[in-house]
């Protein structure tokens, strides 16, 4: 840490005159265009035979899945600023000519996936035994059964649509799977045919398992979609079907309430939920083989441009087969089971963590300590205080259980809920209806700002004094991410971190005036401010002749003044290590400019989460955690927290493991090229192989 005499200026940064040239568009990259490069290094692990087979399958679906969010808020971002105007992004890109790259790249992508899908996923998936039948492909016996299944299981919850003055184009919900058919001849009140639409309710499973007495295989599966085309005749009668073609619409998701003119948020927020699924459309998928005309009527009635539209060579809900991971029992085409470490002490976690801080590294080190001290806190009589903050926690959450559990239990327990956790706002609102209503009191953070702080402070009553506990974490308080997502979570008693925390609380909660804290920086006042400093700070180390490095690890970046010092810091001689998991609009290697920083992603069997920012510091390194990633968002419109790791042997295992290691893997990285293209790092003849995540899984769960 920083001697007491020399503290930093938290005060507001400003870029100076002589940064005209870092305003330069041409050093930064577009950050919506970074964020579809990302989804390409994703389906790369779908493509790559090391992979096991079935977690091959897992990457293509969570590269199709990242492009529906991609388009449900980045691209639908995008077209509203071309709808209402706005200030360019340092790239320069306008909304319209960015619009055009968007629908170039993710078309590119998307042919992509499906070629991975028909050419090899599903051929080795089905000489592996595990068969997802093509409707060309199926035999009388699979064809009878699935039409009898059609009949009993579909039919009866499908409400056809004939398009006609009497029955106008109807509403169709984002992403929801639907049939487009060319009906000819005339129904039972002598209409004549024409178009119809099928929707199928989102009750229907989107695959369905063919039984083994029927199919001959044990893991069989057949696609809603197929079984629909193929048999949606059945449904008019007298007429024929001369074409049936599938397709999906994806909208704009992004909600949008003005706190400044609501009295209850909450209200509000339930409002907009009731029409999220029906704002503007902002892409059509579409059977390659449907005719331009139906395309053309599409299109105008989802009011899109021509290269809005992405014609699907296969089921236009590809993400759904993500079903058969799950149903399928065949250890050997996936990763193999690991047991989290657990942490010693466990039984005694008020002990174990005023004994010193502890680290977990999340998912080596298991979250199980993280439920337990909740669950000891609810528990204990000496506590007095529970304090928790929610974004993301699951819909069946130990979290919130023990709260409730604490409340009951006579606690002052206070939920500081994020309701606008995007795509969670319904979780979030019925869990905190539960809480309110066991005595939690329940705070919705504050107008304006998302809090995605991850904070728990337990106050507990030892003798005469009460002292703090605290835990901060990079992830969320949720169970089920924390065996998927790589997290870095804290404990720890220390008397100034406890009440930095318990005074970013009483803001949150209150309407408290601001406040100095002691060790931890927090946005929207103090972290901006804090990570510029200590940047400038390298570089002054540089200019001086000493020795100066930077090693940060993040999910995206994309604040210009971040990005600004980071250039000045390379034009000083600081060496600049960036492990970027998304996107970065930082434009690495240009001479002159930034030929001291590299950018590297890194993207493995777990989603890399953690933030971690370290400085070197003249031989007196410092080391952060935090909740933030280094955007415009969570630097400037957001409560996050960012909390030191102050105890030397922490420290160096958070360096060791969630940086160094990272910077050592020559399996799973890809390096950002000055042009914008990621390239996987080539490993030299006399490296050993290494992977980061692998060797974490040997070292701390071996």
């Amino acid at each position: 840490m920083l001697p007491d005499d020399a503290p930093l200026d938290l005060g507001l940064y400003s870029d100076t005159a002589a940064d005209g040239p870092l305003h330069d568009p041409s050093l930064y990259f577009n950050r919506e265009l970074s964020q579809l490069a990302f989804n390409v290094r994703v389906l790369a692990q779908a493509q790559d035979s090391g992979v096991p087979l079935l977690e091959r399958l897992k990457f293509l679906c969570i590269s199709c899945t990242n492009l529906d969010e991609f388009f449900e808020i980045r691209a639908g971002a995008v077209q509203h600023a071309l709808d209402v105007g706005g200030p360019l992004a340092p790239d320069g890109l306008s909304p319209a000519a960015l619009l055009t790259r968007i629908h170039d790249e993710a078309a590119a992508l998307v042919a992509a996936q499906y070629e991975c899908w028909n050419t090899l996923l599903r051929p080795e998936m089905a000489e592996a035994g595990v068969r997802v039948l093509a409707r060309g492909s199926w035999s009388k016996r699979q064809t009878r059964w699935l039409r009898a299944y059609f009949r009993d299981e579909i039919m009866p919850v499908l409400s056809p649509l004939g398009l006609d003055p009497a029955h106008p184009f109807p509403k169709i919900l984002n992403k929801s799977l639907n049939i487009v058919v060319v009906l000819k001849g005339r129904d039972a009140f002598g209409r004549s045919g024409g178009l119809a639409i099928v929707r199928a309710p989102r009750s229907l499973s989107r695959i369905i398992q063919v039984p083994e007495r029927v199919s001959g295989g044990p893991n069989d599966f057949v696609f809603l979609s197929a079984v629909l085309s193929s048999f949606v005749d059945e449904l008019f009668p007298g007429m024929e079907v001369q074409g049936a073609y599938q397709f999906r619409v994806t909208r704009n998701s992004e909600l949008f309430v003005d706190e400044e003119e609501v009295d209850n948020i909450a209200l509000a927020l339930r409002d907009e939920l009731a029409g999220r699924g029906y704002l503007r459309a902002v892409r059509l998928e579409i059977a390659d083989a449907c005719p331009e005309p139906i395309v053309n009527l599409l299109l105008e009635k989802f009011a899109l441009a021509p290269e809005a539209v992405y014609r699907i060579k296969g089921p236009v809900n590809l993400n759904r087969v993500i079903q058969v991971y799950d149903l399928v029992d065949r250890p050997d085409l996936k990763f193999p089971p690991f047991q989290p470490r657990a942490l010693p002490g466990m039984d005694r976690m008020f002990e174990t963590i005023a004994a010193g801080d502890v680290l977990l590294h999340h998912p080596f080190d298991a979250f199980t300590p993280v439920l337990e001290l909740l669950r000891q806190a609810a528990e204990d009589p000496a506590v007095l205080a529970i304090k928790q903050t929610l974004y993301r926690s699951g819909k069946d959450s130990a979290i919130v259980a023990a709260l409730i559990n604490a409340a009951r239990n006579g606690k002052d327990v206070t939920a500081v809920v994020e309701l606008r956790a995007r795509f969670d706002e319904e979780a979030n609102l019925g869990f905190a209806d539960r809480m309110q209503e066991a005595g939690v009191q329940v705070v919705y953070g504050v107008v304006g700002y998302k809090t995605h702080a991850k904070m728990m402070l337990v106050v507990r009553r030892e003798g005469r004094k009460l002292r703090r506990y605290v835990h901060m974490g990079t992830g969320n308080y949720h169970a089920g991410t924390a065996r998927l997502y790589t997290d870095l979570g804290l404990m720890t008693a220390h008397p100034e971190i406890g009440n930095d925390v318990h005074l970013i609380f009483q803001q949150l909660s209150g309407l408290a005036p601001s406040m100095t804290l002691k060790r931890l920086l927090q946005s929207p006042f103090t972290l901006h401010a804090g990570m510029l400093q200590r940047i400038d700070r390298e570089r002054a180390h540089a200019e001086a002749g000493r020795p100066a490095r930077i090693v940060a690890r993040m999910n995206a970046l994309n604040e210009p003044q971040v990005i600004r010092a980071l250039y000045r810091a390379s034009q000083a001689g600081v060496e600049i290590d960036l492990i970027v998991r998304g996107a970065c609009t930082l434009r690495p290697g240009v001479p002159g400019v930034s030929e001291n920083i590299r950018v590297r992603s890194i993207v493995g069997r777990f989603l890399e989460h953690s933030r971690a920012y370290w400085f070197a510091n003249d031989g007196a390194p410092e080391l952060f955690c935090a909740s933030a990633d280094w955007l415009e968002r969570n630097l400037l419109r957001r409560v996050e927290t960012c909390f030191p790791i102050l105890d030397p042997a922490v420290a160096r295992r958070v360096f060791d493991e969630a940086l160094e290691n990272y910077l050592d893997d020559n399996l799973n990285a890809w390096q950002l090229q000055p042009g914008g293209e990621y390239r996987l790092v080539e490993r030299t003849d006399d490296a050993l192989p290494h992977s980061a995540q692998a060797s974490l899984l040997a070292k701390l769960c071996g």
